[in-house]
């Protein structure tokens, strides 16, 4: 088999050959290949199978660990819950060259830019057949989603363009300029190659490249090239703009007509997961036999404990809570709450008690010793109040039914450090976004619901950012508001509605013949906001007025960006940041955090103001590590490397 013992370890190896289920009666799912030879991808039928085996690389990136660790840990949005993966929210000693996901990403990355590599190569000698070009399209637009990855994770890295046909140890260092000069020719190269319409579901298309072409040129106009970037920043502005608006008017692909639309998942290949918004999507399914290691995992990260809660115990619907990632402050209060829908379709704040037989009785009051409830009736109630709200203390929860967490007491003042309320490192507003209900049992790992990996919201926030660089604010207000008028409620919409992926136990085998379960349809509008519900939602005025942009100047001079605790006072440095809290309220725990921060060079000082554990240093925190065991086996000159060699090749600081 051609591989490179460096940059394809068994694990990429493996990924990069198994064609597993991703999606119920699509490409992959058509063959499971345990293994080829160099002959297999010398005809069209090897090159079709390699093709489809490169998609199982998109699984990664929801997998396992290194999904959330190096992507919303240790930014704004999130703080650590459970002490397992300290590290990335802390930037402490403990994350170094050494560290499991450090290696996972660079392996993975590099293993699947050798099947691209090979297509690349062997597709124009060896393939008959319609779908040449998309084959080769698919290649190119690999190598550089791949390369994508580890130039924002590590900076500038050896660039391979050559399929790895025996074992190889010498890989000099490209910059980061040499970098992203290959990824925009490869692109470019797939967005002419590639089909407007796709084969098969979950196919990329033209239009999946040109997202990718706008994010890559917005990223290289970003505060962390300004050192080298001066003579092609204005044309890659130019350039997100061109190729966000082709694939906004050209595509169509169009928002989802309610944000929750995107959440509401209800079956593994359902409606939900051809959704027109989605522009590519690494594709999980139900097919047991060709899930992989890991399925989609992500739905364990964010959710609070619930399980302990007398009343409560753990079920499909609610999730595994592994309670990595625990919401911040910054979190909550970038929302305006009673206007903004997304934080209400975004964030779980009822369960319903799945366990009466465990039910807590009261202890205080006149109903001391009964019930607080019963089966299927509210059992816990987060409230994400304001400081200044005085209905709430210790004592007074005692005198409700469900158990009451609430974010501030009475008397406590703002404070972005959490130390308020009695939220704690298990119990906060959980994200749930990616809440799956479909699941085999209440034990399983395995998700089975597709991972976003582009979706045309982003598109418009990166070519409003796009225009807003180039001091441009009013042409940027529209892309804005198609977001933002989205965001807002509707006339008559009932606002305490909730739904989340976890819905899908009701056509779920495994669970929807439970007596009791935890999911909730309502969430806590209205008690958060101390508003009372109207008896009747459909006089429910629409928010639109509220969400709108009028005028630059409602960005500008907005009291409700936190521009002072951020300290900026340009209008370029107050739009910016405006479009960092929009890209926070559309696009919250989307695995898109860690690296925005980053490229804007805004990482530490949000660290600072809103992640009361994360601290990173900004001369070494901006890019991790070069993985230890790839500097202990690269040569230069047919030598090792020496202790010097390769603390020049590491990053700084590592």
């Amino acid at each position: 088999m051609l591989r490179s013992k460096i940059l394809i370890p068994a694990s990429a190896l493996a990924l990069m050959l198994a064609i597993g289920g991703a999606c119920k009666k699509s490409f992959l799912d058509e063959t499971l290949i345990s293994s080829k030879s160099t002959h297999d991808y010398t005809t069209t039928i090897g090159l079709d199978g390699l093709s489809t085996g490169m998609y199982q690389s998109l699984r990664f990136h929801f997998n396992y660990e290194w999904a959330y660790s190096t992507t919303n840990l240790g930014v704004d949005e999130f703080t650590i819950g459970d002490p397992g993966m300290t590290m990335w929210n802390a930037y402490d000693n403990n994350l170094n060259s050494l560290t499991k996901e450090v290696r996972d990403v660079w392996d993975n990355m590099y293993g699947a830019i050798n099947s691209a590599n090979i297509l690349i190569q062997n597709v124009p000698l060896y393939y008959n057949g319609a779908n040449k070009n998309t084959r080769l399209g698919e290649g190119y637009f690999m190598r550089a989603f791949n390369y994508f990855k580890l130039v924002n994770q590590y900076g500038g890295v050896p660039i391979k363009l050559t399929p790895s046909e025996a074992v190889a140890f010498e890989f000099p260092r490209n910059s980061v300029q040499e970098v992203y000069d290959q990824m925009i020719s490869d692109v470019k190269q797939a967005y002419d190659l590639l089909p407007a319409t796709p084969a098969q579901r979950g196919r990329i298309t033209k239009w999946a490249a040109a997202h990718f072409l706008a994010k890559i040129y917005l990223f290289r106009a970003s505060e962390a090239n300004k050192s080298w970037n001066g003579s092609t920043v204005t044309a890659d502005l130019d350039n997100a703009i061109k190729y966000g608006t082709d694939v906004i008017n050209n595509s169509g692909h169009k928002l989802a007509t309610n944000f929750s639309d995107l959440w509401n998942y209800t079956t593994p290949n359902g409606a939900n997961e051809t959704n027109a918004e989605i522009i590519l999507s690494a594709q999980f399914s139900d097919n047991t036999a060709t899930q992989g290691r890991y399925g989609n995992q992500t739905h364990l990260y964010y959710p609070s404990v619930y399980q302990n809660i007398p009343g409560m115990v753990r079920d499909i619907p609610g999730g595994r809570e592994f309670q990595r990632l625990r919401s911040t402050d910054y979190a909550m209060d970038v929302y305006d709450r009673v206007n903004d829908s997304r934080f209400w379709k975004s964030f779980k704040t009822r369960y319903l008690c799945n366990n009466p037989s465990s039910a807590p009785k009261y202890t205080k009051g006149v109903d001391s010793g009964k019930v607080r409830f019963k089966g299927g009736e509210e059992s816990i109630r987060y409230i994400v109040n304001n400081a200044g709200d005085a209905r709430y203390t210790s004592d007074t929860l005692n005198y409700f039914a469900p158990w009451m967490f609430v974010r501030y007491f009475k008397g406590e003042a703002q404070d972005f450090s959490g130390a308020h309320g009695n939220y704690s490192v298990s119990r906060y507003v959980g994200l749930s976004k990616f809440a799956d209900g479909s699941r085999a049992d209440v034990t399983s790992q395995f998700g089975r619901r597709d991972g976003i990996l582009a979706r045309l919201a982003d598109t418009y926030l990166m070519v409003a950012e796009a225009y807003g660089r180039k001091g441009q604010y009013t042409d940027a207000l529209p892309f804005i508001n198609a977001i933002r008028d989205r965001a807002a409620y509707k006339a008559k919409e009932d606002r305490a509605a909730y739904v989340d992926g976890g819905i899908s136990y009701k056509t779920n085998p495994a669970a929807n013949t439970a007596t009791w379960v935890s999911y909730s349809d309502k969430n806590t509008y209205y008690e958060s906001n101390n508003l009372v519900a109207p008896a009747d939602p459909s006089i429910n005025p629409s928010t639109l007025s509220a969400l709108h942009i009028n005028s630059v100047n409602d960005i500008l001079a907005s009291t409700n960006e936190f521009y002072d605790k951020l300290n900026v006072g340009s209008d370029a440095d107050r739009f910016l940041n405006f479009i960092l809290n929009e890209r926070s309220r559309e696009l919250m725990g989307e695995f898109l955090r860690w690296e925005d921060l980053a490229r804007t060079r805004t990482l530490v000082a949000r660290c600072a103001a809103f992640n009361p554990v994360a601290r990173p240093v900004p001369t070494k925190d901006y890019l991790r590590p070069i993985p230890q065991n790839f500097l202990d086996v690269i040569k230069t000159d047919g030598q090792p490397l020496t202790s010097d060699e390769k603390a020049v090749y590491q990053n700084p600081g590592w």
